[in-house]
């Protein structure tokens, strides 16, 4: 079967209780009649590499004991349009591995990920950037005393000292993994629209309570680890807002975005092409301003739509 369909069975057995091992989320794969149908060396020959991490890891043999597995986070799927020298837009940024959309997909790999990190670094932009720096060579120095300079610093520094005074009593990682979880258990592999609502009023009380009693060390005139992970985090809550919001949008299932409500008996994703042929592009308004969505038709000329099919 497919694997996100395999990665939701697991997850709703461990949800249900029936997980093994000592934390509960995990579930046994048991290679025992495949070993017997096809052959230790056959199997060896598919698996042997994963087999033999995963004895190293957990010092028990696979081929004897079943492995214990759950299903991992899922990427973040998308990334900013580049031209074929991975530069965007903006003349000058460039967006290297998973940064760009080029090589995504509607599920990720991590092997395909590694991949596309790899080939951009050794195989693409030492041989794009050099094409855009030849044209920067008689660039003079870039002023920082423009009015646009200060207006930036000025907001970074004002943002920087709000988190700096509010002297709180949890530490950025306890809000990042707090922030986490609710996206893995209301808008992750399986949601609905009442989990995602959930998920939206869980979102906005943790990152009041973020703004409230976050404690961020150190200080702000040197190089402060914590108050990098504080901002990034401060952003990671405007972007699980527009996820949920997207997701709660989007009433049908596909690819990546699962919604029960929207599936066939065998458990397969239920697209609704007649109401949602598009990518949603969505224009930030400002925190807590709902977003604009600005809908790209897709329109295909060269394949047949179909429905993903394991079984033929």
């Amino acid at each position: 079967m497919p694997r996100d369909v395999a990665s939701r069975a697991a997850k709703e057995r461990c949800d249900a209780g029936y997980g093994v091992g000592s934390t509960g989320l995990a579930v046994f794969l048991d290679f025992n009649d495949a070993i017997k149908r096809l052959g230790k060396e056959v199997v060896e020959q598919k698996y042997g590499n994963l087999f033999q991490m995963y004895q190293k890891i957990t010092d028990e043999n696979p081929y004897e004991t079943p492995m214990m597995i759950y299903p991992a986070v899922h990427y973040t799927m998308g990334g900013l349009w580049v031209d074929y020298e991975l530069q965007t837009t903006i003349p000058g940024l460039f967006a290297a591995g998973e940064a760009n959309f080029s090589d995504h997909g509607a599920n990720r790999l991590g092997a395909s990920a590694l991949m596309q990190g790899l080939a951009d670094g050794y195989f693409v932009l030492p041989y794009t950037l050099q094409n855009y720096l030849s044209d920067q060579i008689t660039v003079g120095h870039i002023p920082t005393d423009t009015p646009e300079f200060d207006e930036a610093e000025q907001a970074v520094r004002q943002r920087e000292q709000r988190l700096m005074d509010i002297h709180g009593t949890k530490t950025v990682d306890h809000f990042h993994k707090a922030l986490g979880h609710i996206m893995w258990e209301y808008v992750g592999m399986s949601r609905n629209e009442e989990s995602l609502t959930k998920a939206q009023a869980l979102i906005d009380e943790l990152e009041n309570e973020f703004w409230k009693d976050v404690k961020v060390p150190g200080d702000i005139e040197t190089f402060n680890p914590e108050m990098e992970k504080a901002l990034r985090l401060a952003d990671y809550f405007e972007l699980a807002h527009l996820i949920a919001a997207d997701a709660l949008h989007r009433k049908e299932s596909c690819g990546g975005h699962f919604r029960t409500e929207s599936q066939t008996d065998d458990g397969e994703t239920k697209r609704d092409d007649e109401h949602f042929m598009y990518v949603a592009a969505w224009q930030y308004q400002g925190h807590n301003q709902p977003e604009t969505l600005h809908k790209e038709e897709l329109n295909y000329e060269h394949i047949k739509i179909a429905t993903r099919n394991y079984k033929n």
